[in-house]
């Protein structure tokens, strides 16, 4: 009995078990999940997650060319085999060849081993500046290691063509570089052969040295004397650059320069500067790649052997002067065998630039300066266009030619104390005296505070600010005190205490900003906008009556450049139009087809001055030169031609004063443009006395068709020859 009482009770037992586990379909949804499942699904899940953002992590960095945090992202067998130099610079020189400007690139799809492996579809779209578009399936290959997901990297990744060791070559065609015109289509640049002139002093004949002498000033136009003074103290087997001239000009010449045992001459191909360089400041200068440069300009498409514009127009028109380069992609295998051409792109002529100067007033204009450190504009003033513009002293463009053998000449530039490659035109910038005054004379006026004919006694003193005690020019000059004068025989006279007096009272009356206010309306302070590189000077707002009284004769903290000027004595000439000054006329492809750019005026502002006030204004400056209590009389009382200025003597803490003239013309001959013109020469003293004169002759010179050179300079002794003081032996 026992036995099957056992039995019974096993076969119970189980069917009980069977019972427990047996689900029912109110308990499904709690009791049938596994617990085990779930944490299987979430890791995987987290494997995929931590995949895609290691890639979108390094697709970023790749796209930034972040090349360090890629190598970082690197798995540790591609860093064994691969430096960190060697890895940046596959990627660069890939990206230089196909002249890379920007790339995408897309996750398309991933597969994943958790904690083993992955591979990433990739799609890449190269965009390229000679190409066009190049676009690319990739895969990224992915290892996991203890520190996370790593890229499993290969040359293939930037470019299947590239597997194996294959790499990307460019054969280029390199159009010739465009020249540049003056407004009469003389060529002030152009790639031609060329003749450098030096002497050896120890090797100058004494008794044919004033032949030689004449020789090199008629080759290179440069004074007899200032040749001289080049080499007189230099040790005799120096050799000393004098200039360059074309290889036709010195084949004329020859026989001469054979004949002189002093002369040296060395020939050399290159882009030459005419006349040693008219205009060198605003043409610029050409000059081969510099190294940290070289990526830039083979992403551009160029080879990188070219010479590129540094400075001036070289610079600013690059992208026209250099052409469009052509270019064939192909792709080599490690033995330089061509495996395949992926891309072409042919090659467009370069493009020439007239410019709007005139070669024959500018080339006269630069012998006109002295030794004097200092700037010149003339800028027609109904336009904008730009007819000589001068910084002295010059340089040479032809120097940074290596081939040219008076490129030895560039140390002693560059380290000139005087600074010859500074742009004083553009780049230099000064108090400008009274030369501002019509300024502080439009702010008086448009207040309403004063009146044209308001009158004031202008005496040799002015004490209207407590502890002050100013003296007027005249004092200065040991000259009697210009006595009671109105408004507009003030800016005339150019009578300091009269323009103090107008800042203490407009300061005092509220009118804390007026002047300022008016000064940034007549553009200074900021940049004319023309095509070179230019500095936007200082103009600050006055903070006390002190400042603004200063302000009010163009001194405080104020700076500005010559080109700055021009443009405001052009405006208030021309009615109150500021015009964007402008040195390119147009620009045209070299086979003389259709222009692609032709200049018109381009008006940027307008003075903040009624007409009325205006008139006021312009018939004080045409007072300035043409009454005989005028500050600038002396000069101009010969001119039989209607113009208006107005001087300046610019107070300067770090030496003498600074001259300055502004002024324009008022023909309004439709066959002869009206010009504005502005000069400074530094430490040089009375604007009326130094700068005056330059102004007199670019006009004479202007419309007299270069045959009046408008007398002498203070520093003549004949026209365009610096006055040589006679020496004498006992």
């Amino acid at each position: 009995m026992k036995k099957p009482l056992l039995v019974l009770l096993a076969v119970m037992f189980l069917l009980g078990a069977c019972t427990k586990t047996t689900p029912t379909p109110e308990s499904t949804p709690t009791e049938v999940i596994p617990t085990a499942l779930p944490t299987p699904i979430v890791e995987v899940s987290s494997k995929y997650a931590e995949v895609d953002e290691v890639v979108r992590t390094y697709l970023a960095a790749w796209k930034a060319e972040h090349y360090a945090d890629l190598y970082n992202m690197l798995s540790q067998e591609t860093r064994n085999n691969l430096t960190e130099e060697a890895f940046e610079q596959r990627h660069r020189n890939a990206y230089d060849a196909m002249t890379l400007k920007a790339m995408e690139i897309d996750q398309l799809s991933s597969i994943v081993s958790p904690g083993v492996s992955a591979q990433v579809a990739l799609k890449i779209k190269y965009a390229t500046n000679l190409f066009g578009n190049l676009e690319r399936d990739s895969l990224m290959d992915m290892v996991f290691e203890s520190d996370g997901w790593k890229v499993k990297w290969n040359d293939g990744m930037l470019m299947n063509e590239l597997k194996d060791g294959n790499t990307l070559y460019v054969d280029y065609q390199v159009p010739g570089r465009g020249n540049i015109y003056d407004s009469k289509g003389y060529a002030l640049v152009s790639q031609n052969e060329a003749v450098s002139l030096g002497v050896v002093p120890g090797r100058i004949d004494a008794e044919t040295e004033g032949e030689m002498l004449s020789l090199l000033s008629t080759l290179t136009g440069y004074d007899s004397d200032n040749i001289k003074a080049m080499y007189e103290n230099a040790n005799p087997d120096w050799y000393i650059a004098i200039g360059d001239v074309s290889a036709e000009e010195a084949q004329k010449y020859s026989g001469q320069l054979n004949s002189f045992g002093g002369i040296v001459v060395d020939s050399f191909k290159a882009r030459y500067y005419v006349d040693n360089g008219l205009a060198p400041h605003a043409v610029g200068y050409v000059q081969p790649i510099f190294a940290e440069d070289l990526e830039y300009y083979k992403r551009l498409g160029y080879r990188g052997d070219e010479k590129i514009g540094k400075s001036g127009l070289e610079l600013w028109g690059e992208r026209y002067l250099a052409g469009e380069h052509g270019a064939t992609l192909y792709v080599k295998d490690p033995a330089g065998k061509t495996v395949t051409m992926l891309a072409q792109k042919e090659s467009a002529p370069a493009n020439s630039i007239t410019t709007t100067l005139d070669a024959r007033l500018q080339y006269l204009l630069q012998n006109s300066m002295g030794e004097f450190r200092g700037a010149m504009v003339v800028m027609e003033r109904d336009t904008g266009r730009i007819l000589a513009i001068v910084s002295n002293p010059p340089f040479n463009p032809n120097i940074f030619e290596p081939t040219n053998e008076n490129s030895s000449d560039l140390t002693r530039v560059f380290n000139d104390p005087a600074k010859p490659l500074l742009n004083r035109a553009t780049q230099g910038v000064y108090p400008l005296g009274s030369v501002f005054k019509p300024i502080t004379m439009a702010a008086a006026l448009q207040t309403g505070v004063f009146q044209k004919d308001s009158s004031y006694y202008c005496g040799s003193d002015w004490t209207e600010l407590e502890g002050w005690r100013l003296y007027d020019w005249t004092w200065q000059h040991d000259m009697p005190p210009s006595g009671n004068l109105t408004l507009q025989e003030g800016l005339m006279r150019s009578c300091n205490p009269w323009f103090w007096h107008i800042g203490k009272v407009l300061w005092d009356d509220g009118y804390t900003t007026s002047i300022y206010d008016e000064a940034k309306g007549f553009g200074l302070g900021e940049r004319t906008g023309i095509e070179i590189a230019e500095d936007a000077g200082n103009l600050p707002e006055p903070q006390a009556v002190t400042d603004n009284v200063q302000l009010a004769i163009g001194q405080s903290q104020l700076q500005a450049s010559p080109i700055q000027v021009v443009r405001y004595i052009a405006a208030i000439g021309n009615g109150g139009t500021l015009f964007k000054p402008t040195l390119v006329e147009k620009i045209v492809p070299v086979d003389g087809t259709t222009p692609i750019y032709t200049f018109t005026p381009t008006p940027n502002g307008t003075l903040p001055v009624t007409e009325e006030n205006l008139n006021s204004i312009q018939q004080a400056m045409v007072w300035v030169v043409a009454d005989k209590d005028g500050t600038a009389i002396d000069v101009t009382r010969t001119m039989n031609i209607n113009i208006a200025g107005k001087t300046g003597t610019a107070e300067n803490p770090l030496g003498d004063s600074h001259a300055w003239f502004g002024g324009y013309t008022w023909l309004n001959d439709p066959n002869r443009p009206d010009i504005a013109i502005a000069v400074v020469l530094e430490n040089a003293g009375e604007g009326s006395q130094m700068a005056a004169p330059l102004f007199r002759r670019a006009v004479e010179l202007y419309f007299n068709n270069y045959n009046i050179s408008g007398y002498l300079m203070p520093w003549e002794d004949r026209p365009y020859h610096l006055y040589q003081p006679e020496t004498t032996t006992e």
